[in-house]
């Protein structure tokens, strides 16, 4: 199993080896920091819990907002003012969301609530995090499901603290904290209060036991104890927006004191908040190692899930750190929805799609198909409810501010599910809204016109087309499916056929090179538009950095590799539009610094050319990633860029919405994944371990190619499996070796115009 699991990792800004050879001429639009965070978590659960600074956007940490280059810092030294709940994974922009109910120990009187004090010897694994105030105070945090559970230890104090503060949220950027709507707080005595507060239009409740005998027990209000109250309301926060209130426990401790503090939480109301508890907790009693070991345990079924051999020990921590970060998001509160009454899955933190469909989905219904049927029933749900898929939806009501990023994502997923038979959706329920999503919104004009900008959704439309196709034909819907497939095909609209290129439009955050070589539902007429198979990997090839061409930007005062393009020196600090624009206009792939090229590397396999997806591949592996807090290329965006790294690992690729998997040449000599069907087995003979960037290599060591395959000890001549054949357990044997050979040449994964006569795309 893979036990090395580091949570640091990605939570600096990066700090990677300068990369050698193809992987130097890859340049990076997003932030340099992998903005994760090493908080107590579990797998797929609605409470994390960790450190709170107020930095961006975990809330943890020491940076300021930032969008391109290399990250500023907000504060010197790693600081925390308490310790909150709910928390992103990865993510850019998300800005003011979470970071809810604060706890804090202190030995401070209460007006210095909210200063933050140095951390000091941090530690973290999967469901737990602790680390030492300056103030002396060693906390501990551990989380279940929906619940979380502090323990702290005091040094010698006669006025020592535990404070909760409902009224926090959001981060210390400008226009970053959250201002609660309505509050109401109520002190229970006897260590038990419970109270619910309105924060982005849902309602938080929390239930809390505090194991602390002979302290007092009070309700404080702008930083004022309210003597002998028991009840706080506010229906309208407006007045306090800048007074704090919550609950304080007061009393002496001696050096080596703990106080204990469970809190369960629910988004329907208190009751349920305490049944929350009681369910996880007991009613009470010390529980931290009761809880933290539970938590543990679900970590390592999860994480035995996926087991590698072999690796040197950097990879391996990789491997499995990307592993655990790809299993934390999205948010599973079961039962919890605070929108809709029904029973039932109830997912949120699914920022964004855009970032998770291509690579982390497809892991999800690999090795816990169960929370993926999970979370296509909760997105179905909310289309019923909001009136579309949505392509972010997180606990906050309102629009979906990230609709710009795609258009019918939802529905690669929901074609990959019915074709596998996952979980017991109804399925005329979810067409019939895969169909009237892709109606709305940029899908109108897309309907009228075949072609709509930014020209990505023209892609996005047309695919998501494609996949309802898919099931409307499974269920038997052959007129719709017609008509579906017809709309399909007018991916073509969106290309010039003078460049075969992306026509010009908006891009979110990449350019129409990045955008050019999504892997479409017909490869096959994509590359004859491009003036075929030679004419596509040329394109390809220069998009990657092969050829000794020099690229216009900045330069890293390097030479060319040979065989490559010209190094590119990354943004620094406060880069200029200048300077960004130089580097949009290298056209290059973004290294996985960003998700809009990250399947790419896998468009070589449809003009047969699978050795250079092992090239690019086998070089983002070495140069990309590494251990230490510095060791993500960019954001990692609730798992989706770990996801990849999972995958590209393995030596496979799903293609999302078509039902299978690209093949490669894997990371490690065997591999298994633990799938409904028993296992699926990746063996490779002839594997040399090779070192990554984190190990202090200089040169990218010699890429390993797939010679010949076989599946089930069949002769496999394609590059591609069919997802149903991992998902039922087999055993996919490769042979690799320092050369290319004429494996995978002769054969093209399938393209919907392979069954067209004539080939053609209208």
């Amino acid at each position: 199993m893979l036990t090395e699991i580091d949570p640091f990792i990605g939570t600096a800004a990066t700090s990677l080896p300068p990369p050698a050879g193809l992987a130097a001429t890859w340049w990076w639009p997003k932030p340099q920091v992998g903005n994760t965070h090493p908080g107590a978590t579990y797998p797929l659960g609605m409470v994390s819990a960790c450190a709170y600074s107020g930095a961006y956007p975990t809330g943890y940490g020491r940076y300021r907002k930032n969008t391109e280059g290399v990250p500023e810092e907000l504060f010197d030294t790693l600081q925390a003012s308490g310790f909150t709940h709910f928390q992103q994974s990865g993510t850019g922009a998300i800005r003011k969301y979470y970071n809810y109910v604060r706890v804090t120990p202190m030995v401070q009187p209460l007006d210095e609530l909210g200063e933050a004090w140095p951390l000091r010897d941090e530690t973290a694994s999967a469901g737990y995090y602790a680390a030492t105030l300056d103030t002396g105070i060693r906390c501990e945090i551990t989380v279940g499901e929906k619940v979380a559970v502090h323990r702290y230890t005091f040094p010698e104090s006669s006025s020592a603290r535990v404070v909760v503060d409902l009224s926090c949220g959001g981060l210390a950027i400008e226009h970053g904290r959250t201002v609660p709507l309505r509050a109401q707080v109520e002190s229970m005595g006897r260590g038990h209060a419970q109270g619910t507060v309105v924060l982005e239009g849902v309602p938080l409740s929390v239930y809390l036991q505090v194991d602390s005998p002979g302290w007092r027990q009070m309700l404080w209000h702008d930083r004022r104890l309210i003597e002998g109250g028991t009840r706080l309301d506010f229906d309208s926060i407006r007045q306090t927006t800048l007074r704090p209130f919550g609950l304080l426990f007061m009393g002496s401790a001696r050096a080596g004191r703990t106080i204990e503090v469970r809190l369960g939480f629910s988004l329907r109301g208190c009751d349920q908040a305490r049944e929350n508890l009681e369910r996880e907790c007991g009613e009470e009693g010390p529980v931290f190692d009761l809880v933290r070991a539970r938590t543990s345990g679900r970590w390592g079924d999860h994480l035995s899930r996926v087991e590698v051999d072999g690796g040197t020990p950097a990879r391996r921590q990789v491997m499995a750190t990307a592993l655990y970060h790809s299993l934390i998001k999205p948010c599973f509160g079961d039962d919890e929805s605070p929108f809709w009454p029904a029973s039932g899955p109830f997912a949120f933190d699914v920022c964004t799609m855009w970032d998770i469909y291509k690579a982390q989905i497809p892991l999800l219904m690999a090795i816990v198909p169960d929370r993926a049927a999970d979370l296509l029933e909760s997105l179905i749900r909310v289309c019923e409810e909001e009136g579309n898929f949505p392509i972010g939806y997180r606990m906050a009501r309102g629009a979906d501010r990230f609709f710009r990023q795609g258009s019918a994502l939802a529905h690669t997923a929901l074609a990959d599910a019915h074709a596998l038979g996952l979980g017991g959706l109804d399925w005329s329920w979810a067409l019939v809204h895969m169909v009237d999503d892709l109606r709305r919104l940029y899908g109108e004009d897309f309907l009228e016109q075949g072609l709509v900008h930014p020209i990505t959704h023209t892609l996005d439309l047309a695919y998501g087309h494609h996949c309802t196709a898919k099931v409307a034909r499974a269920l038997g819907d052959k007129r719709l499916a017609d008509e579906l497939e017809e709309r399909a095909r007018n991916w073509v609209n969106a290309f010039e056929r003078s460049t075969g290129l992306l026509r010009d439009s908006e891009f979110y955050e990449g350019g129409k090179w990045n955008y050019s070589f999504r892997l479409l539902h017909d490869m096959r007429a994509r590359i004859a538009l491009a003036g075929g198979e030679d004419a596509f990997v040329a394109m390809l090839d220069r998009f990657f950095g092969f050829g000794g061409s020099v690229p216009v930007g900045r330069q890293a005062g390097r030479p060319p590799a040979a065989g490559f393009a010209g190094a590119v020196t990354q943004p620094g600090r406060r880069p200029s539009a200048e300077e960004m624009a130089a580097g949009y206009a290298l056209n290059r792939f973004e290294g996985l610094n960003n998700e809009p090229d990250m399947d790419a590397p896998w468009a070589y396999h449809y003009a047969g050319r699978p050795d250079r997806t092992a090239e690019i591949v086998h070089a983002a592996l070495t140069w990309q990633f590494g251990t230490g807090a510095g060791g993500l290329p960019g954001n990692d965006d609730s798992g989706g860029l770990s996801a990849w790294y999972v995958w590209a690992s393995l030596g496979l690729f799903p293609v999302a919405g078509q039902g299978r998997f690209l093949v490669n040449a894997p990371a490690f000599a065997r591999a298994a994944l633990r799938v409904d069907g028993g296992e699926f087995v990746i063996e490779a003979s002839g594997h040399r371990d090779e070192p990554i960037g984190a190990d202090g290599v200089e040169h990218t060591p010699p890429t390993q190619y797939v010679r010949s395959a076989t599946l089930n000890g069949r002769p496999l001549e394609t590059t591609h499996i069919n997802a149903s054949e991992v998902h039922r357990g087999g055993l996919l044997r490769l042979e690799l070796g320092p050369e290319p050979s004429q494996w995978g040449r002769s054969a093209r994964p399938p393209s919907v115009s392979d069954a067209r006569p004539g080939g053609g795309t209208t």
